[in-house]
């Protein structure tokens, strides 16, 4: 009878044993996998990649773009935010750098966004809009990762909530967006993104007071180029 109950701990720390230790062989596989996969984001070329698969350093004429963050209220904010962001993008290249060498080889866009935004936390309840702004994408010579940073101005309107501390003066207003991540190219036509985006809200001073929003959140991104 003891050594059926001294049995038991022993194979509960052995059980406890294994799972941890594959738990930890699985967190270091990621980690693994994220650092020989960052040389390529900010380094050379995709040397992985054979030639039948390389993808072409010809930068797309244009870019449709479809993209979502989940943003948070940062800085000023009277009241907590939690913004759901969708916007539609289309990008035109302006500008060709591609004879350059160096960190600054890429090209330029520009580009054009339609924005939809619940408001999932917060005193108003949506947001609608539009943003024209610049993008600068770093090209390394055939790699499938390029970084880049936009940033543009716009305008919309919001269910403003005059009455409520806190809470927007008037329905119009101007926006900011900012963004900087890395997009993967899974071939000449079709991409993903990953980025952190900022946004900013105000009316640019017509109401008193003027309760404007600063938000920071991840973003994600799929792109089609022609």
């Amino acid at each position: 009878m003891n050594c059926r109950g001294d049995s038991a701990p022993i194979a509960n720390h052995t059980v406890l044993f294994i799972v941890t230790s594959s738990m930890k062989s699985r967190a270091a596989t990621i980690i693994v996998l994220a650092f020989t996969s960052a040389p390529f984001a900010f380094g050379g070329a995709d040397r992985g990649a054979s030639p039948s698969t390389a993808i072409s350093d010809e930068p797309p004429r244009f870019d449709f773009a479809i993209e979502s963050a989940y943003l948070f209220g940062a800085f000023n904010p009277p009241r907590n935010y939690e913004i759901s962001a969708d916007f539609l993008t289309a990008r035109m290249r302006w500008g060709n750098y591609l004879d350059r060498e160096g960190f600054f080889r890429g090209y330029n866009q520009i580009y054009f966004s339609f924005l939809a935004e619940p408001i999932i936390r917060g005193i108003e309840n949506h947001y609608f809009g539009m943003n024209l702004g610049l993008r600068y994408n770093f090209v390394r010579h055939g790699s499938r990762f390029v970084p880049y940073f936009s940033g543009g101005v716009g305008l919309g309107a919001i269910d403003s909530q005059p009455e409520q501390f806190g809470g927007q003066g008037q329905d119009f207003t101007f926006n900011i967006l900012s963004a900087a991540g890395v997009s993967y190219h899974f071939s000449d036509r079709f991409s993903g993104q990953v980025g952190v985006l900022y946004q900013h809200f105000s009316n640019a001073g017509q109401t008193d007071p003027n309760p404007s929003l600063n938000l920071f959140g991840p973003q994600v991104g799929f792109t089609f180029s022609f």
